[in-house]
């Protein structure tokens, strides 16, 4: 028996999941799209056959087997609790800092409830995401779509959500470097370029099973070297510190208890 998605709540994150799950692929499942964010829904709707469009979020359940929740934090639980769920349908939630608890108050008499913090590369099934807990609903979608991580402990998957916040700062680190290219004469296109290719060619590195970031770190950093010192020089300044205060503040906003 297939199964039929339902997405409520249509951001970038459930635009990466639908192309996952439907981009080349001679099976696609059905997807219900709500029709929040009224002209991606329907661009997806029309690149894909077996995407439609419900005609508002409460359809999208009555439609579907697995209800895919892609709502902002701020709302998420008021326009749930606004939803007649099914006992017998199963939902994962996308949503940062919805506890399962709060999740279960909240889709009732749902009691199939998952958490996922799904990544933009799960459109081309190249990004294992994080669950909890592992339900055949979350896990049978995710596979799908690159692979599940099954994590237990839910201080654990919130530690993990975490983390998945660097990203921004990440470009902005990227940004800098080449913003700096510029101000010493490169031309902006340019310089953007060459830092992008830089850190691509590393990707390749970071794909390796096991990935060791302090022995990567050292197999690029020559002893008297310049990437010794900019490292270095780093540490020093506590921007690695900083990166820990950092994650620690956002935990506290997903996980205050």
């Amino acid at each position: 028996m297939s199964t039929t998605y339902g997405v409520v709540g249509v951001g970038s994150i459930a635009e990466a999941i639908v192309v996952g799950l439907c981009e080349g692929l001679d099976d696609p499942p059905e997807v219900v799209l709500s029709p929040r964010s009224a002209a991606r829904s329907a661009a997806l709707a029309e690149r894909f056959a077996t995407v439609r469009v419900a005609g508002d979020n409460q359809a999208v359940l009555d439609e579907s087997d697995v209800v895919v929740v892609c709502l902002l934090p701020g709302n998420a639980a008021e326009v749930l609790s606004g939803l007649a769920f099914r006992a017998d349908q199963a939902v994962v939630s996308a949503v940062a800092g919805l506890s399962v608890e709060r999740l279960a108050e909240v889709v009732a008499p749902a009691t199939d409830l998952a958490r996922s913090i799904p990544l933009p590369a799960v459109a081309t099934r190249g990004s294992m995401t994080p669950v909890h807990p592992a339900t055949a609903a979350v896990a049978g979608l995710f596979d799908r779509l690159g692979g599940s991580l099954a994590i237990d402990d839910e201080l654990a998957y919130e530690s993990v959500a975490a983390a998945s916040a660097t990203v921004a700062a990440h470009f902005r680190y990227l940004g800098t470097i080449a913003d700096w290219l510029t101000a010493h004469g490169i031309a902006g296109p340019e310089a953007r370029r060459y830092v992008a290719d830089t850190f691509a060619a590393l990707s390749g590195e970071l794909g390796q099973p096991g990935a060791d970031f302090a022995a990567l770190a050292d197999a690029h950093a020559t002893p008297g070297g310049l990437n010794e010192q900019f490292a270095r020089d780093l540490g020093e300044a506590g921007v690695y510190d900083e990166v820990r205060v950092g994650l620690d503040a956002v935990l506290a906003r997903i996980a205050p208890n």
